[in-house]
């Protein structure tokens, strides 16, 4: 079991006894008279998270000044996002929970979902220090649109074009930079001839929604 784990966050663990707590819920420490379970590693990999996306978000923005860069930082950390990324994991399948969580969906609850995400990040970061818990953080951070909110811009400018009775807007790639391992792609967003908004990213995903929320956020004014 644990090694399936080790393989989806791309992490081996020295002392598997860490990631057993980390993926162990309160409940089923109840029931089993355990001490052992995850909400100290829970709280462990909240600030350890937060240092690592601050840190790649303030390297990222350079010109965004700092009340932006707390939202990005918020909704990259959200409980919604943490239960998406753990979702992506399967993280529920793993988790040991009382009969009373099992009989109640709590392999699917976000609650738990999102705090075993930090968990496990706590003990990543117990077993192999800060650069262990980047190599977690940082390949999921790079998928991640750096937006305040968790909106889908693509959807939303789609949305008002459709309204004004506009065609659906195309996405193009227009630069790509940088290593294989770190590319910095570039997207315009048009209609027809014009040019609607361009955005970067590190993925084409997250390039499309940058730059669909440039063209949102211009309409808009």
């Amino acid at each position: 079991m644990y090694t399936d784990i080790e393989n989806i966050i791309g992490y081996r663990f020295g002392n598997k006894d860490i990631l057993k707590e980390a993926l162990t819920h309160k409940s089923y420490a109840g029931e089993h008279r355990s001490s052992k379970h995850n909400e100290r590693l829970e709280f462990l990999g909240d600030s350890i998270l937060g240092a690592i996306v601050a840190d790649y978000i303030y390297n990222q923005c350079p010109h965004v000044e700092e009340g932006v860069l707390s939202k990005i930082k918020s909704n990259l950390v959200s409980r919604r996002n943490l239960y998406l990324w753990g979702k992506k994991l399967d993280l529920g399948k793993y988790m040991s929970l009382g009969h009373g969580e099992l009989a109640t969906g709590g392999r699917e609850r976000d609650s738990i979902i999102s705090n075993a995400v930090e968990a496990v990040i706590g003990a990543v970061y117990l077993d192999g220090g800060y650069p262990a818990a980047e190599t977690v953080i940082l390949p999921w951070v790079k998928t991640q649109a750096l937006t305040q909110d968790s909106q889908d811009f693509k959807s939303l400018l789609q949305e008002h074009l459709q309204k004004r009775g506009r065609e659906t807007p195309v996405y193009e790639v227009i630069q790509t930079v940088g290593p294989e391992h770190d590319k910095t792609f570039t997207v315009r967003v048009s209609l027809g001839d014009k040019e609607l908004g361009t955005g970067k990213g590190h993925n084409k995903k997250m390039a499309e929604q940058a730059a669909a929320q440039n063209a949102f956020e211009r309409m808009k004014k």
